[in-house]
């Protein structure tokens, strides 16, 4: 050997083959075949019976011309099908895309085309919906319909049924799976708040490494119970769709999100882990006390796609349960750094250590590189926890690029760095800490305020359930904070006076509200609140 190395060893099928989350399905077929592997209601499959479920809907597709490259859609709730094409569809080496069920008509139709599907399995109850986007396409997908029986029905839309098309297929075919790890795995599409959605490309790589990082990260084994309270179809489920598969632990399916479903699914199968937006966190603590049934268990609770408030870790560890932050975007596979636990936490009040908790953390074990930088210069900010940089990520899991849009793909990686738009600043100890997104920074009388720091505040505020603040056009400070406000169920009689007095006593009054409107918030499916939607409302306030 010279230099360190020998040029004659090379790569062979003995000592290389492509990494690919779905190979993890044929492991737990062939460790664990009867244990349950996925619930749904009354119905309970194997990780034997689970496996040939997939196999047969992968040689189904196959045999009615889906092949490498091909792109799958599938729009439905946390259901069987939704998790078994995860499997089926990159296993042929195909490209599955997992439509976000409460996109309008227009926008399926854009995505179904963008995307070039080749197929649309869909779920009877969003048959209206997509009826009128197949009238929009101009091709039409071969369409299978999903009868779940736990759904409320509705139009059958297909050419044939999912288990008849099950029926098709052979339970012993033998998935090709990819020819190269950089092969694509999976389209997402981010929703779009200016201009069409951009398609997300996943590739094999990425999601088996950031699979096995959720496994290290979320302490999942095989006694895990998953709950699924997390979309499929958002981040393919933060790749927990694989992550769970990887232990052999038991997926439970929930086809919505209701503490009345939750809580019950918790005490009945002995749920130990669930994932789930702040507002799903939410929802939970602010649940009636009759729905609220008591677990004699540990449950830990994955949570991101925006900060939690520290009030509402807190109240869901008064609960049972146990909270670990997540961050991470689309574009990187979902979870991409995790609150990391500090065993001197143990020793702190529930406030201080809530406070900590709702940190962005640091790095996932699976990604290889984070910073906090200067934008422009991308040179690290200090880690004094108050110098203000962009959130930039480097590894392998991030994504392949957006689909045919080169432009945004370079400007996403320039500089060697994934840009995450997310501004932070970086702690003594390393961990980073979001403080907003750079288009919600409030500049009021050219000071910058942090929405996410005057929301912390909204929500320890005693009849506060939700709370978002965005900027108000104003004529003498540029910009001025703008609280949208959602109280507590019977809480009591709560004005605008009372928010922004309670604002004053606890932030700078440059930082306090001019504005406070109460009422519901809009959400995306996937539980954060639109704040593009209530910029708007903001900006037509007289």
């Amino acid at each position: 050997m010279r230099g360190g190395h020998a040029p004659d060893l090379g790569r062979h099928a003995a000592n290389h083959v492509p990494l690919s989350p779905v190979g993890f399905l044929r492991r737990a077929a062939d460790t664990w075949p009867g244990r349950i592997a996925v619930r749904h209601g009354d119905q309970a499959f194997t990780y034997a019976q689970f496996e040939a479920r997939c196999r047969r809907l992968a040689s189904a597709l196959a045999r009615r011309g889906v092949g490498r490259g091909d792109t799958v859609a599938i729009l439905a709730p946390n259901v069987p099908a939704m998790l078994e094409a995860h499997y089926a569809v990159p296993g042929l080496g195909a490209v599955l895309n997992a439509l976000n069920y409460r996109l309008d008509a227009r926008t399926i139709a854009f995505c179904l085309g963008h995307g070039g599907a080749r197929v649309l399995l869909t779920d009877r109850e969003f048959s209206p919906v997509v009826e009128r986007a197949l009238a929009l396409c101009a091709t039409r997908p071969l369409v299978v319909d999903i009868d779940d029986p736990l759904g409320p029905g509705g139009t059958l839309l297909g050419e044939v049924g999912y288990e008849a098309l099950l029926e098709e297929g052979d339970p012993a075919f033998e998935l090709p799976g990819p020819r190269d790890e950089w092969d694509s795995l999976g389209l997402l599409y981010t929703s779009g708040t200016t201009g069409e959605p951009k398609g997300v490309v996943y590739h094999h790589r990425g999601a088996y490494l950031n699979a096995l990082g959720n496994a290290l990260a979320f302490g999942l084994g095989p006694q895990s119970v998953y709950l699924w309270t997390l979309p499929m179809f958002h981040c393919n489920g933060w790749t927990y769709t694989w992550a769970v598969t990887a232990v052999g632990g038991t997926h439970v399916c929930l086809r919505r999100v209701d503490p009345a479903l939750i809580f019950p699914a918790i005490a009945r199968h002995r749920v130990t882990h669930l994932c789930g937006a702040p507002i799903v966190l939410n929802l939970l603590v602010h649940a009636p006390e009759e729905v609220k049934v008591r677990f004699g268990h540990p449950v830990e609770v994955a949570t991101g796609g925006a900060a939690p408030p520290s009030a509402v870790i807190e109240g869901m560890e008064r609960m049972g349960f146990r909270v670990t932050h997540l961050y991470g975007l689309t574009e990187s596979y979902g979870p991409a750094t995790l609150c990391a636990w500090q065993d001197g936490w143990a020793g702190l009040d529930l406030p201080a250590r809530a406070r900590l908790m709702a940190r962005q953390g640091v790095r996932y074990p699976t990604l290889e590189d984070l910073q906090v930088a200067d934008p422009r210069t991308h040179e690290p900010v200090p880690r004094d926890g108050r110098t203000h940089g962009e959130v930039m990520l480097r590894g392998n899991t991030i994504m392949k690029g957006y689909l045919a849009d080169p432009k945004a793909t370079e400007v996403a990686f320039r500089e060697g760095w994934y840009h995450t738009g997310d501004i932070a600043v970086w702690h003594p100890d390393g961990y980073i800490e979001v403080k907003d997104r750079s288009k919600d920074v409030i500049i009021s009388g050219g000071e910058n305020i942090s929405s996410l720091e005057v929301e912390e505040c909204l929500y320890r505020h005693p009849s506060v359930m939700e709370a978002a603040v965005v900027a108000r056009p104003d004529a003498l400070w540029g910009e001025t904070p703008c609280a949208f406000v959602t109280l507590k169920p019977g809480a009591a009689q709560t004005s605008a006076g009372d928010i922004i007095a309670f604002c004053r006593e606890n932030l700078a009054h440059f930082k306090v509200p001019r504005t406070v409107v109460f009422g519901e918030l809009p959400k995306t499916s996937t539980g954060k609140i639109q704040k593009f939607v209530l910029r708007e409302r903001a900006g037509r306030l007289q």
